[in-house]
């Protein structure tokens, strides 16, 4: 960016950071658009409520930063010039969009019909999410929902970024720069062909799985920590035949025989396969919601919260 000042009628240019275009020329946007609508200065400063010198040498030091005349003037009339005309389209349309923007974030913050972000796994997406949302629309019918469905380690770094508000994960996170609150758990099967040799029992300890190979989502899933994690209470590492990023799909991989699987009840029983409840170890995962520290609430965001932590021990009823 280069700043035109004057010297006898003479341009004397001195370097700006780039950078700093929009820090220097924001403050005055609005005042130019409000003198090209009046062309006349006084009257810009009586609707924006400057004095009128003050209006005045702030085009100056508008124009001068550009280094182009924006007005040609006459008096205290003004007209724009080519230039001007061609920067007063661009600085409407910024100023539209700062409206916009500015119309957003409210209406998000709104109580009663503001926005919650909510990301969830994909296996509380069937029914469980869709049942939440239903309870909590019943006091709150207006509020509107993004809805973003990913693993917990995904969700958290978009929560991170600013892309979400709450997550509902599993396992429950543990970091220093989140607030996390158990909510519920739930039980995991051992899911086997239903021609497999455990297919006719009800219970099986997880170590009469060991010689199997396991069907089981891929690294940096929750659920494929807690599958390592309790193989590996049962006294062995598991074979992993095949690795996926969705439970149904899993299960789908179970029925044609391409191995065994720990998961989640299914939301509707799946042909093909048996579901064997594990009586040891203690196959379970733990469903939490988790949000920033820190991290300001709106009042939507908020009241959602408040509800899900009400539903400790009844989330997945």
């Amino acid at each position: 960016m280069s700043r035109i000042s004057y010297e006898n009628d003479i341009p004397v240019t001195a370097d700006v950071e780039a950078e700093s275009w929009a820090a220097a020329l924001t403050p005055r946007l609005a005042q130019f658009a409000a003198v090209a609508r009046h062309e006349h200065v006084t009257r810009a400063a009586q609707e924006l409520g400057v004095p009128q010198s003050t209006l005045s040498r702030a085009m100056v030091r508008l124009e001068e930063d550009l280094g182009v005349s924006l007005f040609a003037r006459r008096g205290r009339t003004v007209a724009l010039t080519p230039a001007g005309r061609t920067f007063l389209r661009s600085v409407e349309r910024a100023l539209a969009e700062v409206d916009r923007a500015a119309e957003s974030v409210r209406a998000d913050a709104d109580p009663a019909a503001g926005r919650v972000s909510f990301g969830f796994l994909h296996t509380l997406g069937t029914e469980t999410v869709p049942g939440l949302i239903r309870s909590f629309r019943v006091d709150h019918p207006r509020v509107r929902f993004q809805l973003v469905q990913n693993y917990g380690e995904a969700m958290i770094e978009r929560m991170r970024a600013g892309g979400l508000d709450l997550c509902l994960t599993s396992p429950v996170p543990d970091a220093p720069d989140l607030v996390a609150r158990r909510l519920d758990e739930q039980r995991l099967r051992l899911v086997v062909p239903d021609d497999h040799r455990l297919a006719g029992r009800r219970r099986v300890r997880l170590a009469e799985a060991a010689s199997e190979l396991f069907v089981t989502l891929e690294p940096g899933y929750g659920l494929r920590r807690i599958t390592d994690a309790l193989c590996a209470e049962a006294g062995f590492t598991p074979r992993i035949a095949f690795e996926g990023e969705e439970a149904e799909t899993l299960r789908g991989l179970v029925a044609a025989g391409l191995g065994v699987a720990l998961l989640p009840p299914p939301a509707v029983p799946r042909p093909g396969v048996a579901e064997l409840t594990v009586t040891a170890p203690r196959a379970v995962r733990e469903i939490g919601v988790a949000w920033l520290d820190g991290h300001p609430d709106t009042p939507p965001v908020a009241a959602f919260k408040k509800f899900l932590l009400s539903r400790r021990g009844q989330l997945l009823d």
